[in-house]
């Protein structure tokens, strides 16, 4: 007998499985993806897993369920006590934060990701958001994970093809474990050790010896193909390459109870909504 997962919970179960038992997490401010993993982690293989909510620094908190909005004080309930941005920054500068999640625009082969602008020179093609601290964090937090929900990149009807994953990005905005210079975080004096996972919709990836990516695994309905040909520069591959983990019964019965109105599903590509994968039933 099977039942299965939607592509949604396998990314978010691949996301909880980079945090450790004991470690003190940050998880940022808006994405439920990653909200959702640090509450799954909390609740299966991490239970002393210290974490900080993104909108409101609030410590563990025990939300009936995620809203819609990530700036809604519901998602406080039950926490411990809240912090002041100042202690947040304090913790990782003083190395006591061991984990945080971070997301780009562009993320290149060393793990540098860019929120702050697509074009070169002094007048940017497009204005992004911006980093939120995450600079200052990249540099400081033990380790953390980045993520993507679109590193397909389909070839466009006119123009250059435009890759998330890519060969340079055009600003760095948080730090992996090469600046654009070549120069390495030990050289610059950071005390973070960067990024040791990539999440992305079509795998599972580490960094290597030289701070490089590398695919460790992929989703059931992709190959190792797939992943090379959307990625913007020559992808290293585990001579292991696997498949990627997927969420047990417990699990999903977890994530479906605190996300019973799909809040997730707002972070993926419509076309990934219909993926579905097989899971044995225990």
């Amino acid at each position: 007998m099977t039942k299965s997962c939607t592509l949604g919970e396998a990314f978010i179960y691949n996301l909880a499985r980079t945090v450790d038992n004991g470690s003190l997490a940050f998880h940022g401010f808006g994405s439920p993806l990653v909200q959702l993993a640090l509450h799954l982690a909390k609740r299966t293989h991490a239970p002393d897993l210290v974490f900080v909510a993104g909108a409101t620094y609030g410590l563990n908190p025990n939300p009936p369920f995620l809203t819609p909005t990530s700036n809604d004080w519901a998602l406080d309930r039950g926490a411990e006590c809240s912090l002041d941005i100042e202690e947040l920054f304090d913790l990782a500068a003083s190395g006591r934060m061991d984990r945080m999640f971070l997301s780009g625009l562009q993320i290149d082969r060393f793990g540098n990701a860019n929120v702050t602008r697509l074009g070169s020179g002094d007048r940017p093609a497009v204005k992004l958001p911006g980093g939120g601290g995450g600079c200052n964090l990249s540099c400081d937090v033990g380790h953390f994970t980045l993520w993507t929900t679109a590193q397909r990149s389909p070839p466009p009807k006119a123009g250059k093809r435009t890759f998330r994953l890519v060969e340079r990005c055009d600003f760095v905005t948080s730090l992996g474990h090469r600046a654009p210079d070549g120069r390495t975080r030990r050289e610059l004096g950071h005390r973070g050790g960067g990024p040791d996972w990539l999440i992305t919709e079509l795998g599972c990836f580490d960094f290597d010896a030289d701070g490089h990516l590398r695919l460790r695994a992929t989703y059931p309905d992709v190959d190792v193909a797939e992943v090379i040909a959307n990625t913007g520069f020559e992808l290293r591959v585990a001579d292991d390459v696997g498949i990627t983990p997927l969420p047990d019964a417990e699990a999903l019965a977890i994530l479906r109870r605190l996300d019973p109105m799909g809040v997730h599903r707002k972070e993926l590509r419509s076309a990934d909504h219909e993926r579905r994968f097989a899971i044995a039933a225990h």
